[in-house]
């Protein structure tokens, strides 16, 4: 199979969950809007996300072509990508759980954005930075710890390595992502909790080595983290 991944050509952003499982496995495929060429670009996805064909179109990027089937959310696509790419085991009731747990990456990945977004994506950060102050008092103190605080107690219950226990699976990997994009936007916040999860540390450094990933990582396929993403680094909400 032949994949298209579809997202911003500029910003890791949800997609880049996405690109990790594609990475690690090796998989044959494109990321539509940063190629060149006839039938590429940022115009193409804008183009098959504007398909009236589409009778169940995306809401939005990343959205994943696969055959006829196109899948949006992030979630869903690592959920239909687990157990081709063989990154999830076959027992559903442990396919239901990673897909659990990474419902519930993504509810940290919007509260991350909401720290320099909480009115309104459609506005500025400047025109709402007391608000994003406020939220990210609030994230820092609170919200940020409960979640890498349980990330890290599924680990110490898991038996294993990883989240899954000795099974390797895309949940690591956005585990992975959630420790490097918490390292760039949240520096102090990263220093003064990763001695309180040294399990998710190691998880991060293991996959950092993987020599699919490590390749990756050291590639220009890899986009730089920068303030256009979701991980931000804007030292004012970093107390």
């Amino acid at each position: 199979m032949r994949y298209e991944l579809f997202y911003w050509p500029t910003i890791q952003g949800r997609g880049e969950f996405i690109r990790l499982a594609l990475e690690e496995a090796a998989a044959d495929y494109t990321d539509v809007a940063r190629e060149r060429g006839r039938g590429m670009g940022e115009a193409a996805m804008m183009k098959v996300w504007n398909d009236p064909k589409f009778d169940r179109p995306p809401f939005a990027p990343p959205f994943l072509r696969a055959g006829k089937l196109v899948i949006a959310q992030t979630a869903n696509i690592l959920q239909y990508l687990g157990p081709r790419l063989g990154l999830v085991p076959k027992a559903e009731a442990t396919r239901l759980w990673a897909h659990q747990l990474q419902l519930t990456i993504a509810d940290f990945v919007v509260e991350v954005h909401d720290t320099h977004h909480p009115v309104g994506s459609g506005l500025y950060y400047h025109d709402q930075k007391p608000e994003a102050l406020r939220r990210a008092a609030w994230f820092t103190a609170q919200r940020a710890p409960q979640f890498l605080l349980y990330f890290e107690r599924l680990l110490q219950r898991s038996g294993g390595d990883y989240v899954l226990g000795r099974r390797f699976s895309y949940v690591d990997l956005s585990l992975f992502q959630i420790v490097a994009g918490m390292r760039y936007g949240f520096p102090n916040l990263a220093a003064r909790h990763e001695s309180k999860t040294p399990r998710l540390v190691a998880l991060h450094d293991r996959i950092a080595q993987r020599a699919n990933i490590a390749a990756y990582l050291a590639s220009e396929r890899r986009i730089p983290f920068n303030e256009d993403g979701i991980f931000r680094r804007y030292p004012e909400l970093d107390k």
